[in-house]
């Protein structure tokens, strides 16, 4: 049974375009542990998402009816569909990144690097290229709650790149305390990452940053997008104008390309991610802690 809330946060007057007065918020699926990694199968109407403590995946349709897709899942975190349609997730428990194929067997695409285990791949974006980035905080292995404790094998916290062609795995960026959420820019000209470390200390700014990249996917500079301020930010998605819509404590903070904040959608609980799907791809999914919420915007996702 859906429950619907009052939820704008109005920052900037270009936010009234984005959002639908009569379109509350709405709690479609609820009594999860922790929900993460929303992705959108529009060939099926369903959405499929993490519950990570409980280690499952679970599949929710439309009309509030939810499933276990696949249990045990590894400890599955992020989320993402590659040009393909295939399922690609990031898994804790294997220190994994993995792809479902589409008759449903699994293949590696990462789990170490320079002949160490990967910490905890944590969310994944696939570029138009096909090369899979992911981030690799340490959020998995600090406890059994999320994943198995263990060591860091990694010296730093990276964002990796899985080549398309040789299926090759190269750190691109090590400055992170906790790298989380990522995605691209339409034109893929610029990637977005999280800095979530402030889970851990409080003295680690919660802020998204921007690399810009060139014509052969390269890092070239970066730089601080955007801060939240009510917790921190996690998962990310862009709509297709260039506008990222982050996860926070409070909800989810919608920013303009060029940084400003123009509003949030206030959620009852924390929120971890995100996602675009829906008949006419204009629903945000929102994971938020024990629930799936759902409210319509006046958005797409960019890819």
């Amino acid at each position: 049974m859906s429950q619907m809330f009052s939820c704008y946060q109005i920052d900037d007057p270009r936010f009234r375009s984005l959002i639908q007065k009569n379109a509350g918020l709405h709690r479609i699926a609820t009594g999860f542990e922790w929900t993460e990694g929303p992705v959108w199968f529009a060939d099926q109407q369903v959405l499929l998402f993490s519950d990570i403590p409980a280690n499952r995946m679970m599949r929710l349709t439309l009309d509030g009816h939810v499933s276990t897709y696949r249990q045990p899942s590894n400890y599955s975190n992020g989320n993402i569909r590659d040009r393909q349609g295939r399922l690609v997730t990031c898994q804790h428990g294997t220190r994994s990144v993995t792809r479902t194929e589409i008759e449903g067997s699994v293949t590696v695409l990462a789990d170490s690097y320079q002949g160490k285990r990967l910490n905890s791949p944590n969310d994944v974006v696939v570029q138009s290229t096909g090369a899979v980035w992911f981030t690799d905080p340490t959020y998995g292995i600090l406890s059994d709650y999320e994943g198995y404790k263990a060591d860091p094998e990694q010296q730093t916290h990276n964002v990796f790149r899985i080549d398309p062609s040789t299926g090759a795995v190269e750190a691109m960026i090590a400055d992170f305390v906790q790298p989380n959420g990522l995605a691209f820019s339409p034109d893929e000209r610029i990637l977005y990452v999280a800095e979530s470390g402030s889970s851990h200390d409080p003295d680690v700014p919660s802020v998204i940053r921007a690399f810009d990249l060139d014509d052969a996917g390269r890092i070239t500079g970066d730089r601080v997008f955007a801060t939240i301020d009510k917790g921190l930010p996690d998962g990310m998605r862009v709509d297709n104008e260039g506008r990222v819509w982050s996860s926070a404590a409070d909800g989810i903070h919608c920013f303009h390309a060029d940084g400003t904040r123009l509003g949030k959608i206030l959620v009852p609980e924390v929120v971890a991610n995100l996602c675009f799907g829906g008949p006419r791809g204009n629903r945000l999914f929102i994971a938020g802690t024990t629930s799936i919420y759902m409210i319509a915007v006046n958005a797409r996702s960019a890819v």
